[in-house]
């Protein structure tokens, strides 16, 4: 099969469910994620395995970044622009219960139900202490449209957070 008869078999879907395997498709690739990780958490620990997937994830920021900028056709540097591209990206698309917000040079973005940490608890699992990996992610994504847009953690795992919200995070644009 070729490329052009995979576009067919897409097509065939129903519209309607476009969406449905979108996401579909998002959970799996989270699903590999957390697997590899709970894979190195076992034969290495969690430093080792945190350490890694931050690697991994700063990497992936900046692809991610890179081709949602191409994608979507922006141009711009803005922040809104960067907001726009970031709610298209694999981390964003899919979160559950999210709050945006966006002005001319602040942005904010809430996490209020995480279903990676629920997976965790709800398999006996202990919290997934996820900020430096998620920080390294909005850094290097923020950063591939404008090094002057500034990436803040309000609230994140490990920190201590409010069961109503798991993490929250801040852009801001320096204008200079």
């Amino acid at each position: 099969m070729s490329r052009k008869d995979d576009l067919e078999l897409l097509a065939r879907l129903p519209k309607e469910k476009l969406s449905d395997y979108i996401f579909l498709q998002l959970r799996n690739l989270w699903a590999v994620d957390g697997l590899y990780y709970l894979g190195i958490e076992e034969h290495y620990g969690t430093e080792v395995a945190t350490s890694i997937d931050a690697k991994v994830w700063e990497v992936m920021g900046k692809i991610e970044a890179r081709k949602l900028k191409e994608f979507l056709n922006l141009t711009s540097t803005d922040l809104s622009s960067m907001m726009k591209a970031l709610l298209y990206s694999s981390w964003a698309l899919d979160l559950e219960d999210k709050v945006v917000s966006i002005s001319k040079n602040h942005a904010v973005i809430r996490n209020l139900r995480c279903r990676v940490q629920h997976t965790r608890i709800n398999k006996g699992l202990k919290e997934f202490g996820c900020k430096p990996v998620r920080f390294g992610f909005l850094k290097a994504f923020a950063k591939e449209f404008n090094p002057d847009i500034i990436v803040k953690c309000t609230v994140c795992p490990p920190d201590t957070h409010p069961e109503n919200l798991w993490c929250e995070w801040e852009f801001i644009h320096k204008e200079k």
